[in-house]
This record gives structure tokens, C-alpha cells and sequence, in this order.
């Protein structure tokens, strides 16, 4: 199974090499990096911005930044749309539902059954606090949700990231 891992307006370099590191150590087949979320060795800047940026995705992500096929999306709708059309699952990492969206909801550690027998699954992360915009959300198919047992209402994304990415590639086995 593939698993394309895209990363919507996520701010922190620290967070991008965290989850760069994750989706190599779990075979991860690629990183799609969309809206304000910084790249590695993103040609479009200027090169002292760059060299930042690389350092600071570099400093959590030891290595993997190299290591992991990486793609940088300017039109994600469009991108999300072609990947429909290929077959690809559409799935949302977000905690904060419609009810409309609720019924889509698929909470990690019950049964994935729904997504084992895609041939890809797009996972989507959102932005620090906000989560997955909702010009986004529309295109998701499912949405996963992490059950939290203590008084936080949500993880680190990095963190809900490597959770739900984990989750994902047991289904490969």
C-alpha cells in the first residue's frame, strides 16, 4: 500500500523534520508540502532563506530530509483531485468534526477494515491549531481522529502524525 503524506500550513520546521524523520522510519512512500508549510531545499526561495530552513528541518529530521521523495504542492485541491481520480483514498487527521463530518470518522485503534483494502491512502495534516482547513476537508473521504484519554483535547501534529502514520502502515503487513 502507498501512503502519501501531505502537510497543509504546518509552521514549524521542527515539526516538518519530525515528520519527515517518521515517514522514513515507517517506509512512508512520499511528503506532499502545500500552503504556507516550509520544504526542504525549496528552490523558490532565496538562498540565505533556504539554508535556514534546511537547517532547521535538518536539526529534527536527521537525514531523512534526504531520504524521503518529497513534492511541493501549489494547487492542493487540484492535486487531491488527481489523486481521487487514481484511485487514491482521501484521508483527514482532525479531532474537530461537523456533524457531517462525524460520519466519516474512523477512531484510531478500532478497525481500519474501511481503509485496508486501498491501493494508496493520502493522509493530510493540518496546521498547529487550526487543523485541516475546511476548502480542504471537503476532498477527505474519511477523517481519523486519535482518541485522547487525558484532559488535552489533541497531540503535537509530529506526534499525531507518527501515531497515525504507524496505525496506517500496520495495515501493509
Amino acid at each position: 500500500m502507498k501512503i502519501n503524506l501531505v502537510l497543509h500550513n504546518i509552521r514549524s520546521t521542527y515539526n516538518v523534520g519530525a515528520i519527515l524523520r517518521t515517514a522514513e522510519g515507517l517506509g512512508i512512500t512520499s511528503v506532499i508540502t502545500s500552503g504556507w508549510t516550509p520544504s526542504y531545499d525549496d528552490k523558490d526561495l532565496l538562498p540565505h532563506l533556504r539554508a535556514k530552513l534546511d537547517h532547521q528541518i535538518a536539526k529534527s529530521a536527521l537525514g531523512a530530509e534526504r531520504m524521503v521523495p518529497q513534492e511541493k504542492v501549489e494547487g492542493l485541491p487540484n492535486w487531491l483531485e488527481k489523486k481521487r481520480e487514481e484511485g487514491a483514498v482521501i484521508v483527514g487527521l482532525e479531532n474537530n468534526l461537523s456533524p457531517t463530518e462525524e460520519t466519516k470518522k474512523i477512531l484510531l485503534g478500532d478497525n481500519l477494515a474501511k481503509l485496508s483494502k486501498a491501493a494508496e491512502i493520502v493522509l493530510i495534516l493540518g496546521e498547529e491549531v487550526e487543523g485541516i482547513p475546511q476548502d480542504v476537508r471537503k476532498y477527505c473521504d474519511y477523517f481519523l481522529e486519535i482518541p485522547m484519554r487525558g484532559q488535552k483535547e489533541s497531540f503535537n501534529v509530529s506526534i499525531a502524525a507518527a501515531i497515525a502514520l504507524w496505525e496506517l502502515s500496520r495495515l501493509d503487513t
